[in-house]
């Protein structure tokens, strides 16, 4: 199997790159969450159901093996991301592209698709897209009735406990699948910086809700979530419905649903991706 694994500049960045596959295949490009992932886990869970495409799996600026980046907050932007997409897709030679997004993935995503022609379409992997409505759900998670400011409730929860076991809470519904996570991601070895996250905290991530911009697409799109992602679920159900777009909900299943529960999970992920594909491809 063709693997090309390396560095590819896109403005101000410098991006890690595996592009895996026949290069005349479908292309889909994958965005991790965070902001400040990697692309490791997602590589790890998915590339068995993505045979046959060519997946180029990258980490964004700043973010896990790519250079690291100053903090300069002018660099943390989803439109920094969106440009970096399209640059990257530029430089591979890639002319049409589907997009496979995870958590904060999933904004970024749903941007290249308003503004580009170039995206024919997207599947949405427990989707991120209103900030307030998460800092709502880690107060809950401390314990704490939520507030209406989004940025008093992140203060609030964080002075109860720390971020990750938050998340913790929200995203993974047993400890077992906590610790395959966890397994996988240190076994990665990658830590990277906390810059993006600090430039997208600093430049007002909390108060981001794209709802409002959530209408629905000429291009294909599709979201699979786990019934117990308190980070996502129910509120993709909204997500869906304001796109026009089919949800799969997989039984017992938190943020990383093909951890959780991977053959429920298989039949719904491939499902959504021929809806995405189907109709152009």
């Amino acid at each position: 199997m063709r693997e090309e694994i390396g560095y590819i500049p896109v403005g101000e960045a410098e991006l890690y790159v595996e592009d895996v596959g026949d290069e005349h295949a479908p292309a889909l490009l994958v965005l991790h969450g965070g902001p400040g992932g990697n692309a490791y886990v997602l590589r790890e869970g998915l590339q068995e159901y993505l045979e046959g495409f060519r997946v180029v799996y990258f980490d964004q600026r700043g973010s896990g093996r790519s250079l690291e980046l100053p903090q300069d907050p002018r660099l943390f932007t989803v439109d920094a991301l969106v440009e970096d997409t399209l640059a990257l897709a530029e430089a591979l030679g890639i002319e049409r592209f589907g997009l496979l997004a995870h958590g904060f993935g999933a904004l970024v995503t749903l941007e290249v698709l308003r503004r580009y022609p170039e995206a024919e379409g997207a599947l949405l992997l427990g989707p991120w897209v209103s900030f307030p409505w998460l800092a709502a759900r880690l107060a809950e998670a401390a314990g704490l009735a939520p507030l209406p400011d989004p940025e008093a409730n992140l203060k609030a929860a964080l002075e109860r406990a720390e971020p990750k076991i938050l998340f913790d809470r929200l995203m993974f519904p047993s400890p077992r699948g906590r610790l395959e996570y966890e397994w996988l991601a240190e076994g990665s070895g990658i830590l990277g910086p906390d810059t993006p996250a600090w430039g997208f905290l600093h430049n007002g991530l909390w108060r981001l809700d794209y709802t409002p911009y959530l209408t629905p697409s000429r291009k294909p799109v599709a979201l699979v979530v786990g019934e117990k992602d308190g980070t996502s679920y129910p509120y993709a159900e909204e997500v869906a419905e304001r796109l026009k777009a089919p949800i799969q909900v997989v039984p017992g299943a938190g943020h990383y649903p093909w951890i959780d529960a991977p053959e429920a999970f298989a039949e719904a992920f491939r499902a959504a991706l021929a809806q995405v594909l189907a109709p152009r491809w």
